[in-house]
């Protein structure tokens, strides 16, 4: 039986770049929720502290997210990581409950 599978990323903007992590995150949220499999891609940013993120995707399985994993823009997103975060993403993969 098949399981959704929830991610949930934590990622920290260096300063002055968060205007750059936003246009990152809308262009991942949109390239994501076109593939096949994606149930659901949000951003949320800390009202308190623009330079933390959180994105929270949903899929409908495993192998939706393993194709996920293997996409360009996710390539590209982690290529353009280094000159973005301050530090490397926290991220959480998680199965539904039977």
């Amino acid at each position: 039986m098949s399981r959704t599978i929830s991610v949930i990323a934590v990622l920290k903007a260096k300063p002055g770049m968060e205007d750059h992590m936003r246009a990152q995150a809308r262009s991942m949220a949109e390239a994501s929720l076109a593939e096949p499999g994606c149930l659901s891609y949000r951003n949320y940013v800390d009202p308190d502290d623009p330079r933390a993120w959180v994105a929270v995707e949903e899929w409908v399985d495993r192998e939706a997210l393993e194709a996920h994993l293997a996409s360009p823009h996710l390539a590209r997103s982690l290529e353009l990581s280094s000159a973005l975060l301050a530090e490397p993403p926290s991220v959480k993969i998680l199965a539904e409950v039977d």
